[in-house]
């Protein structure tokens, strides 16, 4: 309870709660920083505020989402030169479900016997903040919450088995997202972000979101046209060129390999496979 506004408990029921308690949760934050500053509450102890980094387990700031993640395929063209097509005239949607996104350091499970081309895709994704439908590309960033990264992991012999990618997306643990969500202030301009990932600290994608095919957005208001977005949806802009199945020879993931998806003013999203 602050300043007669209760505040929710998760991520979820802040962006449900609107601009209101946004601010009354970014005045607490604020307000609790200087108390550190001016006090020695950083100290372990009774206070026990705060805590060295290594002593906390960050969760996906979006455990759960209410509906499935929102993916762009294809969004970049030296991707989809590498995936042997050429770049798209319209966005290309699939979803991965709830049940497949975790936090940072969960380990993502390598499903033996039902993949070998287990893949990785570093992806800048977009948190709606405020809901509408048939929202204009001028006005779109209005609507957005704020950014995160997601790691697309995709299996994809499972993917390439038929025309729908669904199932090649969709496997348990397959969306890791976060670190954190950055707040859309502190992005003035989400074309202009470095992205990168990299595998056992071996760099494998590195490139720019000034080079998607569509930006985040003219997918906000392509996705919206007819169709509402609400607080706490994510999308998933799309990744660059550098993916394991794109690679000559192609390199897939193996069980013991850590990857870590690094995207500029974000920070770094770190995931083992299992």
């Amino acid at each position: 309870l602050h300043d007669g506004l209760r505040l929710p408990a998760d991520m979820q029921g802040l962006l449900d709660a609107g601009p209101d308690a946004w601010r009354h949760a970014d005045d607490l934050c604020r307000r609790f920083a200087s108390e550190l500053e001016s006090h020695d509450l950083a100290q372990d102890g009774e206070a026990g505020l705060a805590y060295p980094a290594d002593r906390v387990r960050y969760h996906a700031p979006i455990p759960r989402p209410k509906k499935d993640v929102f993916c762009l395929g294809q969004n970049y063209a030296a991707h989809a030169a590498e995936s042997g097509n050429l770049p798209p005239t319209a966005p290309i949607y699939f979803t991965k479900p709830p049940t497949t996104v975790i936090g940072p350091d969960e380990a993502i499970p390598y499903p033996q016997g039902l993949t070998t081309r287990l893949d990785w895709e570093v992806e800048l994704g977009v948190v709606i903040g405020r809901g509408g439908r048939d929202i204009p590309e001028a006005r779109a960033l209005d609507y957005v919450f704020g950014y995160t990264i997601f790691n697309d992991v995709s299996a994809r012999d499972l993917q390439y088995r038929s025309s729908q990618w669904f199932k090649g997306k969709s496997l348990d643990g397959s969306c890791p997202m976060g670190p954190v969500i950055v707040t859309a202030d502190e992005i003035p301009d989400p074309q202009r972000l470095r992205l990168q990932l990299s595998v056992n600290g071996v760099k494998k994608q590195d490139s720019n979101t000034s080079d998607m095919i569509f930006s985040a957005a003219r997918i906000i208001a392509d996705l919206s046209a007819g169709m509402t977005l609400e607080p706490g949806d994510c999308i998933s802009t799309g990744t660059p060129q550098g993916v394991g199945d794109g690679r000559k020879p192609p390199e897939y993931l193996k069980r013991g390999d850590v990857m870590e998806a690094d995207v500029e003013g974000i920070g770094v999203l770190r995931n083992p496979v299992r």
